[in-house]
């Protein structure tokens, strides 16, 4: 499981070992690797009176809202998200608030067994569960003057539209936080948060990188084949064009009859008509006439014309 700092522990004071560091992120929402905190929609909180923190009455989980981020304790683990579904990020007992530590046990939902012996409108004792050590790194975490207690964070009612399929991703949630909540958190382990999640690169898009089973070499784009050039193909030998036959001569000397195109209504006068002439049609005195030459005019040798009977 990967861990990511939260929080830098010089904020505290003081330093601890690798396990006890605050870390960020083991999973996103539903489904996905989680700690059990699965809200099918935006769940009910309730201020705490006298404290700057919200409960959620009807959760099975002891969930807790404050200074803009949601906190829960499970396991013997404090672990804070900016969002109500998580992902969550453990936090070590040095860095939590002192809000959080003093929360009263009447408002853990599921209070551990180590609870049972102590006063309910009072806050654990967690210098006797965490040691000496803790005690001195945290010396008088619960002397506070209430009246000083400051107001409570706006809770992000935005977030009511995001459940089920519509609840986002970690990129996502950033860009909708940054939009629609402008709360300022006065923790500094809060700001620091927020800084580290600004401070980290997006996400790469789906269609990048390597794909799963896929190794890096594999993902490279193949280099483009050369391209073989086509053959030529050989060129087609024109047809040559063919001259008419010419008429053989026939023994004797004479020359054979070259062929007369047909005569009918679709042959052409050798003479085209120009456009808006009219062609004339062939009749049977053009006919009879082709056979006879020119007509002589008559001559008047005194004769009377002959009268029609």
């Amino acid at each position: 499981m990967r861990h990511s700092l939260i929080a830098p522990l010089v904020l505290l004071g003081t330093a601890v070992s690798a396990p006890a560091q605050v870390s960020i992120g083991v999973g996103i929402g539903l489904p996905g690797v989680n700690i059990g905190i699965n809200f099918p929609m935006f769940p009910d909180l309730v201020r705490v009176p006298g404290y700057p923190v919200y409960y959620a009455p009807g959760a099975d989980a002891n969930y807790f809202f404050y200074d803009g981020m949601y906190w829960v304790y499970q396991g013997d683990d404090w672990y804070a998200s900016s969002w109500y579904n998580g992902p969550w990020g453990r936090v070590a007992p040095e860095a939590v608030p002192l809000f959080i530590l003093r929360i009263p046990v009447s408002y853990y939902r599921r209070p551990p067994a180590f609870f049972g012996s102590w006063q309910r409108d009072a806050p654990p004792h967690w210098g006797e569960h965490w040691g000496r050590g803790w005690e001195e790194r945290r010396r008088g975490w619960n002397t506070w003057d209430r009246r000083s207690a400051p107001a409570p964070a706006r809770l992000p009612t935005y977030q009511r539209n995001y459940a089920g399929e519509r609840y986002p991703g970690v990129q996502q949630q950033r860009e909708l936080r940054e939009r629609n909540y402008r709360y300022q958190p006065r923790e500094g382990i809060v700001r620091e948060h927020y800084r580290e999640q600004r401070a980290q690169p997006a996400a790469p898009s789906p269609d990048r990188g390597p794909q799963r089973g896929q190794s890096p070499r594999d993902s490279r784009p193949a280099d483009p084949q050369p391209q073989r050039p086509r053959p030529e193909e050989p060129a087609r030998p024109r047809p040559t064009p063919q001259s008419p036959p010419q008429s053989q001569p026939q023994p004797g000397g004479r020359e054979a009859p070259r062929p007369q195109p047909p005569q009918g209504r679709e042959r052409e006068a050798p003479g085209r008509t120009g456009p808006g002439e009219a062609r004339p049609s062939p009749g049977r005195d053009q006919g009879r006439d082709q056979g006879r030459g020119p007509e002589r005019p008559r001559e008047n040798r005194g004769e009377k014309p002959r009268e029609d009977r």
